[in-house]
């Protein structure tokens, strides 16, 4: 199947049981709704909270309409089925607007760690090394409207326009479905990509490979994610010193990493013992035996460099037997997967160039929250098709998925909230 095919049959199939509720089940929805204590005050309301978290999502997947043409949206197949309410009246972008802020952002929040989970099976194409699940972390930044709320919870870039949130993401790099986020700011102390990386370490387990940046590394995070029993395959800047430990005969090497609090003696004095064999486990908290795997990729350097850049890679699969240095710059060059994902919610399903609706803190979480949720959908029917028909995921256009996406939840054969 050519790069620019429509998605194949059975990802249409999928699609016809309706894309919101078949991803998030009713239950899920109304126990994160009732945990959080936003249950509706009294019955037959005619926005109800699971409503307004279906709502949510349908914001994401219809970014176009406004509040008033989403819920008509939402509405249709009812509508078709003869199962509307003509007493019923639609109702007003006030209206929702308030149902919204009722809601909050809580139950959105739990209804995506409840469905965040890895969708790729052992035959999905490119979403392993070896026995290892492929996973990612970046993060991606929102405009949203300029308010004082707004600016003062999330802050603004320097020069900026407008305040941005920044949601730092754990994504399945085969599936490129989240499983996790960090919503935070642009501005301020602990809104840094690293300190929401924290946060999402604990999410990690030994049946990955975490592949991240070099504007993630830290020796901290490095032992942090190390202990979880993950692999790791990090790049790293090119300031920092990597002295031989062993050289492998692979075109890799070991080499130590170390606390930057620790002295130059003592890191001499360790270097040392790591080239004697000397087993360091138990100075584990001033050093980390790691290996490295050095590269040039065409077309991305400068003039001097003969338009080659060289990537320097750290991996704590040490022993060569684990990965050879060629299966391990493919699989970090499969976390590149992660610009494609943030690029399927910025521009695909949220429009390239537009800033959120929100115009309060907590309605922005809701609204983030949303758009992660309908991306995890989709990604996980694409993936779900291609593993059946032996199709890496890549090979499905995500934006026609979501073309027909939108096509089919309105359809009278769809099951609506």
């Amino acid at each position: 199947m050519s790069s620019s095919a429509e998605p194949i049959a059975p990802l249409t199939d999928m699609l016809g049981v309706g894309l919101l509720t078949a991803s998030v089940s009713r239950i899920v929805v109304d126990e994160a709704v009732e945990g959080c204590g936003r249950g509706a005050k009294r019955s037959g309301g005619a926005l109800p909270p699971h409503l307004m978290v279906y709502f949510a999502m349908a914001m994401a997947l219809f970014a176009e309409e406004d509040y008033q043409g989403v819920m008509a949206r939402m509405a249709e197949p009812l509508r078709s089925w003869g199962g509307w309410d003509p007493a019923w009246a639609p109702p007003t972008s006030g209206g929702i607007t308030q149902a919204r802020a009722r809601l909050g952002f809580e139950p959105v929040k739990q209804v995506f760690e409840h469905v965040a989970r890895p969708v790729a099976t052992a035959l999905t194409r490119g979403a392993w090394l070896r026995h290892r699940r492929l996973v990612s972390i970046d993060g991606m930044v929102f405009d949203l409207p300029d308010t004082k709320a707004n600016t003062e919870a999330f802050g603004k870039p320097s020069g900026g326009a407008f305040p941005q949130a920044r949601a730092t993401t754990l994504v399945e790099s085969g599936s490129h479905c989240e499983l996790g986020a960090v919503i935070g700011g642009v501005a301020g102390k602990g809104t840094g990509e690293r300190s929401a990386a924290a946060e999402l370490i604990p999410l990690l387990d030994e049946d990955m490979l975490f592949t991240a940046d070099r504007g993630f590394y830290s020796f901290d995070l490095w032992c942090r994610a190390a202990d979880t029993g993950a692999g790791l395959l990090w790049r790293i800047g090119d300031t920092m010193d990597l002295p031989v430990v062993a050289d492998l005969g692979d075109g890799s090497y070991t080499t130590l990493v170390f606390d930057p609090a620790a002295r130059t003696p003592a890191r001499s004095r360790l270097l040392q013992a790591a080239r004697a064999g000397a087993d360091l486990e138990h100075e584990r908290d001033r050093c980390r035996l790691v290996r490295v795997v050095e590269y040039y990729v065409d077309d991305r350097g400068g003039a001097d460099r003969a338009d080659k850049e060289l990537l320097c890679l750290i991996t704590n699969l040490v022993d060569p037997r684990d990965a050879l240095p060629g299966e391990l710059a493919v699989a970090y060059h499969d976390r590149w997967e992660h610009e494609g994902a943030n690029a399927q919610i910025k521009t695909q399903l949220r429009g390239p160039g537009k800033i959120l609706r929100s115009r309060s803190p907590d309605m922005v979480r809701q609204e983030i929250y949303g758009y992660l949720l309908t991306h995890h959908a989709i990604a996980a029917l694409i993936c779900t098709a291609a593993t059946d028909t032996d199709t890496d995921p890549d090979r499905i256009k995500f934006k026609n998925t979501v073309r027909l996406a939108r096509r089919r939840i309105t359809d009278p054969a769809a099951f609506s909230p």
